[in-house]
């Protein structure tokens, strides 16, 4: 069957200098007021067939504002990051910099104790690999790193381009096709 899937980068919830792996904050100001600011561009997808989203705060955050009532997938969370959970980027690479390197260059690597990157991306690909329908548009509030994986997966790209997907707050990626055979379209 072919499938509609809009995957839509929660509203931001802290400065992109604390980002924090596994982070579970809630929206702050600017997040609601930007996700305020984009409920006319994405208001179409309260009609979605099915509404979605990460079990995080701020995606259901992000999910109620824009009016979509979504319901939290746990397959849909952040890559499990084991010990680094709720430390920057900068912290890890302060303690742990041989492990951080190794985690960057080898997508099956956990030195963390979490999920590989390579097992996060399949599991984002068999979420969208399994999603029922019946042919009316899907939609989900990701987390950024949910929506890179999304995209690398859709693409079949090697694991190691999902360093090399931006994903801003509040942007969105068009998936259609079915199982293992996915067109993507930018939408914002």
């Amino acid at each position: 069957m072919h499938l509609r899937i809009t995957l839509l980068a929660a509203a931001r919830s802290s400065s992109l200098l604390d980002v924090r792996f596994e982070d579970d904050r809630p929206l702050d100001a600017a997040g609601w007021r930007e996700a305020e600011r984009a409920v006319p561009a994405y208001a179409h997808l309260a009609d979605a067939e099915l509404r979605y989203c990460s079990p995080t705060l701020r995606c259901r955050e992000t999910g109620e504002v824009l009016g979509l009532r979504p319901i939290a997938q746990p397959a849909l969370r952040e890559c499990d990051m084991g010990r680094w959970r709720g430390r920057t980027f900068q912290e890890v690479t302060a303690y742990e910099p041989r492990a951080v390197g190794v985690w960057l260059a080898d997508p099956q690597a956990t030195p963390h104790g979490g999920e590989s990157l390579l097992s996060f991306i399949l599991r984002i690909g068999s979420w969208l690999d399994t999603r029922p329908g019946g042919g009316g548009p899907i939609a989900a509030v990701v987390e950024p790193t949910v929506l890179r994986a999304a995209t690398v997966y859709a693409l079949k790209a090697p694991p190691h381009t999902y360093w090399r997907v931006d994903v801003r707050p509040l942007s969105s990626v068009t998936l259609a096709g079915r199982a293992g055979d996915w067109t993507l379209s930018m939408d914002h």
